[in-house]
Parts: C-alpha cells; structure tokens; sequence
C-alpha cells in the first residue's frame, strides 16, 4: 500500500506540472470569438497577400504528399522524380519543402532524391490513429530516421487528451522527440477531433511544451481537417509560448487545403499573429499535393500539371 501511495502522489506531481503549463495561457476561448475574428481577418487581409512573390513562397513551404493504401515503390519513386525532375525545368524557382511519405518509403524517397534542400518527411508513431502501444511508435520512428527520414510527423494520443491524460500524452511526445533528436518533429493535434478552441489551445500548449519543433493541425484522415479557426488559435498559442520561453516553434496546416485561396488564408493568419519570422519553410509547411499544380499554374500564368 505504500508503494501504491508513492506512485499516486508521483502522478498527481508530473500531472500537475502539465497543468501547471496550461495555466500559465487563456485557454477559455469563444469559438464565436474566434469565428467573427478569422472571417475579419479573412475579409481585410487576404487580398493583399494574392501576389506572385506570396504564391512562389507558399510553393516553397510544401511538404508534397503521398499517404494513399495505393502507394507503391514505383509510384513513391515517380513521385520523387518528379520533385528531382522540377529542378531542371523550373530553374528560377524554389522547390517544394519536402516530400512526404510512409515509413516503409523513407529509404526510396532518400536514395532517389537529388535536391538536397528538400527534405524527406515521415509520418509516423502509428498515423494516422496514434493507437498502438509506445514501444511500436518508438520502433516505427527510429526506423523512418534510419531509411532516410529528416523529419517525422506524429499524432497526439487525441483520446488521452480528451481524458485528461495530460501526463500520458506528454510522456510519449517527449520520448518521441528524444528519439527524433536534431530532427524536426511535427506534432498533429487532430484539431477536428478536439472540437473546441479550448482544447486546441491546450493540446497546441503541451505538444510545445513537451518538444514539438511543430504543431500540425491534422492527418488529412478525419472528416474535419484544417480550419482557418483551427489555425488562428494555434498560431495564437505559438506566438504565446514564444513570448514566454524564447523558443520559436513552427506551424503546419494540412489536410483540405485544396485551393490557392485556402493556402493564402493560411499564410495570412500566419503573417498577421505571428509575423514575418515564420514566412519561411523553417517555421511554416502546408501538407498536401494537390495545391503544388495550382500554385504552379497562378505563377505560371497558365494551367500546368506537372506533379
């Protein structure tokens, strides 16, 4: 029994240092607050941003996707070349940000990949569920990294959040970035599966606090993916967090970004709250692949399909 009271009072302490954390941000938010808000922003701002210089960067900012059941080697592999293949046609431009893939593709994407600015990103830790056991998350991540992965994408425990699991979740993005090291890890924080603008300031908060180099809306894979709302408040979060540790963190939306409209919002809201520093791909990506042909047709100035 005695054993049993140290453990209890070891959990409530490392649960309460993630409260703690919380506490330290206003996580009571409106959702109406923030809709009337973006939709403000959105009618006064995007406009402005409709530029070509904007649209090359946004093109810059890709991480080219590839997360189908149909994926194969050959098709990883064409869709690599491609990326290799733009760089002799489309010499004055900069290349898309990274391409990314499953794990199992990592060591095809790094062997063929002949742009060294582009890097090659890997979903991973049981994507898109973050459902299987931590052993197999850190397995799958170390593997990526070791096929050629630069950068890892992973999936917050949605369901240990909404528990109040605060410590759970938080332990395995910790060990997850140990494992990742010097390598970017982008957290995902399934915003539509949260809900609230609450809980996105909250899971947005202890995925920073807890090491993330990013913070990622979502997979692509649920029904809600990115929102304008989404993003607004986890930008707001980034700026919060960078005012109170000096640490700049970066932001991802993905998933539903299927128009050269949706991607100006996006660096909008980037621009407006957290300001000219993130408008690079250090600090700012946009997962998706349909969006490279568009942005490529506005700056060519005519329809081009070449990815």
């Amino acid at each position: 029994m005695e054993n049993q009271h140290f453990e209890e009072e070891d959990y409530e302490g490392k649960h309460s240092k993630y409260v703690e954390a919380i506490n330290k941000y206003n996580t009571s938010l409106s959702d109406d607050d923030i809709a009337q808000k973006v939709g403000k922003l959105i009618d006064e701002k995007v406009e402005e941003n409709n530029t070509e210089e904007v649209k090359k960067l946004l093109f810059n900012c890709i991480d080219l996707t590839t997360l189908k059941c149909t994926d194969s080697e050959d098709s990883v592999l064409k869709f690599t070349e491609k990326v290799n293949d733009f760089e002799d046609k489309y010499p004055d431009l900069k290349n898309v940000a990274s391409i990314c893939v499953y794990p199992c593709f990592a060591q095809i994407v790094s062997q063929s990949l002949e742009v060294e600015e582009v890097g090659v990103t890997c979903v991973s830790a049981g994507f898109p569920s973050s459902q299987t056991f931590q052993e197999i998350k850190v397995a799958e991540t170390a593997m990526a990294l070791h096929e050629g992965a630069t950068e890892i994408d992973i999936v917050i425990s949605v369901g240990k959040f909404l528990n109040g699991d605060y410590e759970g979740m938080c332990d395995e993005i910790d060990e997850l970035k140990e494992v990742c090291g010097d390598k970017r890890m982008k957290v995902i924080l399934e915003t539509g599966a949260l809900k609230s603008a609450s809980n996105i300031k909250k899971a947005s908060i202890l995925a920073m606090y807890s090491g993330a180099d990013f913070i990622k809306t979502s997979t692509g894979k649920e029904s809600v993916s990115a929102t304008p709302e989404a993003a607004y408040v986890m930008c707001q979060a980034i700026k919060e967090y960078h005012k109170t540790t000096g640490r700049m963190v970066g932001f991802k939306p993905a998933g539903g970004i299927n128009t050269v409209k949706d991607a100006l919002i996006y660096y909008t809201v980037v621009k407006e709250i957290l300001g000219k520093e993130w408008l690079n791909n250090k600090y700012f990506r946009l997962g998706t692949s349909r969006l490279a042909n568009l942005l490529l047709s506005d700056i060519l100035g005519a329809e081009t399909k070449f990815f």
